[in-house]
């Protein structure tokens, strides 16, 4: 089973969630697809690190073979190329690489070559495989990235937790593709919930099933619980905010296993997660 947890802007406790779900699950897969700013691995600190490196690939023009057909520049649909002095200028941080530019090219003025733009980590936490996308600072995309991590070999007896990236751009729909159910994790404030909603529309347009994790739940927040009951999404839990969280949280410790309200908690929920799946 696949269980993406996502969230609709940063410091939700998304990861909070997904650390404690894992150590929960114990026989578990943790994938860090936060690729930007991973910090899964702050709270596992994992051994036995295996480093892999993740390449793009980049044109790059043969000056000597261009004839000057611009056939590669018009290829392009990211606009990655520009015909600049007679010859085709490549833009690194726009190609997608997609190969489209070397294909039309009739003189084989156009080859590729690998560049690197990040890495993946894999280690271990007692029972936990923990995988750990990181993108190199200043590229554009991190969907490369993410890809890889989440195509590392795993135990598939394995629960895997997938913590996506904030938001609900690209990189999140690469991160929940496989994924058989998502936790949406939200804030009871006006703003958590107005992001929450921009994340619901992407699972719901994604036909994944999901439920909700309201975190810092002090007091309810109305429009939230409506839109809730309205669109029929479980409100898998509530967690509190606490000063003894926060306390484990900022020392890098593991609440589950450190609390045992925490404890009893995600355990209900990796319950009722597992029930909401088998329907």
């Amino acid at each position: 089973m696949k269980i993406a947890v996502l969230s609709g802007k940063g410091g939700t406790g998304k990861t909070f969630v997904s650390v404690n779900l894992a150590v929960t699950a114990k026989k578990a897969t943790y994938i860090d697809c936060d690729v930007e700013e991973p910090n899964g691995r702050l709270f596992f600190k994992p051994q036995n690190i295996k480093t892999e490196e993740v390449d793009t690939l980049l044109p790059a023009v043969i000056a000597e073979k261009c004839i000057g057909c611009r056939k590669c520049v018009d290829a392009c649909r990211f606009n990655a190329l520009s015909f600049i002095k007679n010859k085709p200028h490549v833009f690194p941080e726009v190609c997608h690489s997609c190969g489209a530019c070397a294909l039309v090219c009739p003189s084989g003025a156009i080859v590729e070559i690998k560049r690197p733009i990040g890495v993946v980590e894999s280690g271990v936490y007692e029972q936990v495989q923990v995988i750990t996308g990181v993108l190199n600072v200043g590229e554009a995309s991190g969907v490369p990235v993410i890809r890889s991590a989440l195509e590392t070999k795993t135990d598939e007896e394995n629960i895997t937790v997938i913590d996506c990236p904030p938001g609900s751009a690209c990189t999140v729909m690469e991160s929940v593709q496989s994924a058989d159910f998502c936790i949406l994790v939200v804030e009871a404030t006006a703003f958590g919930f107005h992001n929450f909603k921009m994340v619901y529309e992407l699972v719901s347009l994604l036909e994944k099933p999901c439920g909700v994790v309201i975190n810092k739940a002090d007091q309810a927040y109305a429009k939230l619980e409506s839109f809730c009951q309205e669109k029929n999404i479980s409100v898998l839990c509530r967690i509190p905010y606490r000063e003894k969280l926060a306390q484990i949280g900022a020392k890098a410790g593991i609440a589950c296993q450190e609390d045992e309200e925490t404890k009893e908690q995600f355990s209900l929920l990796l319950k009722t997660i597992k029930q909401e799946v088998g329907k």
